[in-house]
């Protein structure tokens, strides 16, 4: 745990980072769908890349308070970049913390701190937030397993180092269930390509994966045969948590951004800001925003205190995305015709926000997770 002067410090230095690196170029970058492969030397430095990675494998040793700030402070300045740390961390490194052996930490966990990025393969063309659907398999042969299959929207899946690819495990002809593959994206047979034209995240790797007898050894096995989705939902909580600050730092961004914006913009005899309805808009968004951060502090505490908070990240999840949204579209509004072009953030802001509440389980899914949570009844 942190003390208050450091997380303020940590901030500081993150937010100064963005400022002089991700924000002078995130307009081009959104708008030529380019990977920020130039402004990971400097996150590397500053040990982003390896914020929770435990400093014996090369990382920071960040608890939750301060992940969030790093979180936070991204998804303010850029979701693309958010993005791709968040499932190097929050999907890809905290699993094999939590379940990989000491040979698989030792293998994985210094290159993910080093900027060889990890990629989290669930997510199928037909399986998405039923992942029972899943069709991808790996047989067991007499030196490992061979893959087969095809993932999609899957981040850093082409320009990282390893991919988590979930398949059904095929044991002498027995279906074991899903299991979790740790696979190197050099892998032969492993195929990745970008997708372009997305309405957000546009400067981020988002890929469709083909695997075609890929082959990997026994070792590459994360946790056991048939728990995959054990390790799938651990991850997701973590990720959902990295996905809930993130979009609550966005929220934040929209509301500076329409502050400074309703200050200078005059019209009728006097900036903006003087007028109720835009007050109306500002003042929404802060509610928003305290309301969010109320909820992110109440999993920060659990976490701290090693207690279990599903329920909660869910509860943040659902709240920070949707209220990410709803800032920035208010801050399009305050900035009328302005806000519709990209002279300004807040239509990049929006268009980040709008895909928040679709990956790592959608709005939907999050109230079905709350909801069982809740009353003990299964509702998938």
């Amino acid at each position: 745990m942190m003390t208050t002067d450091e997380l303020a410090s940590l901030r500081s230095t993150i937010r100064d980072f963005c400022d002089e690196q991700i924000r002078p170029t995130a307009r081009e970058r959104d708008r030529t769908e380019a990977f920020p492969g130039a402004i990971l030397p400097g996150l590397i430095e500053l040990g982003v890349l390896g914020a929770v990675i435990p400093e014996q494998y090369g990382g920071v040793g960040l608890e939750a308070d301060g992940y969030r700030v790093v979180m936070e402070e991204l998804g303010a300045a850029d979701s693309s970049l958010r993005s791709l740390v968040s499932v190097n961390l929050g999907l890809v490194a905290k699993s094999i913390m939590r379940w990989g052996t000491e040979a698989q930490r030792e293998r994985w966990l210094p290159g993910l701190a080093a900027g060889k990025l990890g990629a989290f393969g669930l997510t199928e063309p037909g399986a998405g937030s039923n992942p029972s659907q899943m069709t991808t398999r790996a047989v067991k042969d007499a030196d490992g397993w061979t893959i087969d299959g095809a993932k999609i929207f899957i981040t850093n899946g082409t320009l990282g180092a390893v991919t988590m690819v979930f398949a059904r495990a095929i044991v002498d002809g027995e279906d074991r269930g899903v299991t979790c593959f740790l696979t190197p994206q050099d892998s032969e047979g492993y195929a990745g390509t970008q997708i372009h034209g997305k309405l957000g995240l546009r400067s981020g790797d988002t890929a469709e994966i083909s695997l075609e007898q890929v082959h990997v050894d026994d070792d590459a096995v994360l946790g056991e045969i048939g728990g995959g989705m054990k390790v799938a939902l651990s991850a997701l909580d973590d990720g959902r948590f990295s996905l809930a600050a993130g979009a609550a730092g966005l929220a934040r961004e929209a509301l500076e951004v329409s502050l400074r914006y309703a200050a200078e913009r005059e019209q009728f005899g006097g900036p903006i800001a003087q007028k109720q309805l835009v007050q109306e808009l500002l003042a929404a968004m802060h509610v928003d925003l305290q309301a969010a951060h109320g909820l992110l502090d109440q999993v920060v505490v659990k976490k701290l205190a090693g207690e279990r908070c599903t329920l909660e990240i869910s509860t943040a999840k659902l709240f920070c995305t949707e209220a990410s949204v709803r800032c920035a579209d208010r801050a399009v509004q305050v900035h009328g015709g302005y806000g519709y072009i990209d002279e300004y953030p807040v239509q990049r802001l929006l268009r980040d926000a709008r895909v928040t509440t679709l990956y790592e389980g959608t709005s939907q899914v999050q109230h079905l997770i709350i909801g069982r949570l809740l009353t003990g009844e299964n509702a998938f």
